[in-house]
């Protein structure tokens, strides 16, 4: 081989080399920049469901909270937190609910990942029992009819951020998922129509059910953790107080978080001589499937059913 012929081809090698090197540096630098930015990255597993039901077979749909998790609680790893901030959208709570990823998803938004705290576009409500300090309450989902709203907030986010998305396709998902609300919204006014008014009364495990309270007419006598979140701690007066109120208003159960054990409300029934019965329900998080709260719609018609059980008794 001349010369020539030799020196033309390790040109063409170097230069094949320079291009493969252009490319892999031009890749490096999309990712770095965060155009690969893509899907929906949902905090709670109740907004996971439902925001599956709505994108369908659209996007990839990441949920961080497990079943029978804490929202108050929960954590997520350091794939997770990329995750979150890879995500063409992080669909929210908010309100102050999602206590242990809330810097997680400041951070996605900080590096410009669009974010919609569902809660605050749902008409919330403020606490009104005392140590609450008039916060918002996050927890709307007891609502079906703010999880109505909630539907049509993430269809219309998703549709603006979420890139390759068929709009019509979401929008269908949408108004089939609400349909489905409004008939459990439906079912459960007249489930509860079977509790006579002046057994309407609810104490939980701590404050998680205003908004049904305020949906169905239940009237809302106190807390075992008088607080929004379950990392909160009752005193020895508090459960004094809560257990004077429970013999004054004759309240035949206690409810309690299915994702929290019930012993204080097992000690609150037992040590101060009350004649209750401790009612788990599915108040804060979806169940494994098969253990009654599988999905939204049929985590609602289990408290549903454990509410009139409970109340309903003559």
């Amino acid at each position: 081989m001349s010369a020539a012929a030799r020196l033309g081809g390790r040109n063409a090698f170097h230069l094949l080399v320079a291009v493969g090197i252009a490319v892999l540096l031009a890749l490096a630098g999309c990712t770095a920049t965060g155009d690969e930015k893509s899907g929906v990255v949902v905090t709670t597993n109740i907004l996971g469901d439902i925001t599956r039901h709505i994108v369908g077979g659209e996007a990839e749909v990441t949920v961080l909270m497990k079943p029978d998790a804490d929202p108050h609680s929960f954590g997520i790893s350091a794939q997770q937190a990329a995750k979150l901030e890879q995500a063409g959208l992080v669909v929210h709570n908010g309100l102050g609910l999602e206590e242990g990823v809330a810097r997680n998803v400041q951070a996605a938004e900080a590096a410009g990942v669009p974010a919609v705290a569902v809660g605050a576009e749902v008409d919330p409500v403020r606490y009104t029992a005392a140590g609450t300090d008039g916060q918002l309450d996050p927890h709307f989902w007891t609502d079906p009819g703010r999880m109505s709203r909630a539907v049509d907030v993430i269809a219309e986010q998703v549709i603006a951020h979420v890139d390759g998305v068929n709009p019509q396709v979401v929008r269908a998902n949408a108004a089939q998922y609400r349909a489905g609300i409004d008939q459990l919204g439906a079912e459960m006014s007249e489930q509860f129509a079977r509790i006579p008014a002046e057994r309407r009364k609810l104490v939980t495990n701590h404050h998680v059910f205003g908004y049904l309270a305020q949906r169905y007419d239940f009237e809302v006598v106190g807390a075992v953790i008088p607080s929004g979140t379950t990392l909160a701690s009752p005193s020895a007066s508090d459960l004094k107080a809560l257990a004077d109120t429970i013999r004054a208003a004759g309240v035949p159960a206690i409810f309690a978080d299915s994702s929290q054990p019930d012993r204080l409300a097992q000690v609150l029934a037992d040590q101060a001589g009350l004649q209750v019965e401790v009612v788990p329900l599915f108040s804060e998080s979806l169940s494994r499937p098969g253990r009654g709260a599988g999905d939204y719609l049929e985590m609602m018609r289990s408290n549903t059913e454990a509410i009139v059980r409970g109340l309903g008794r003559g």
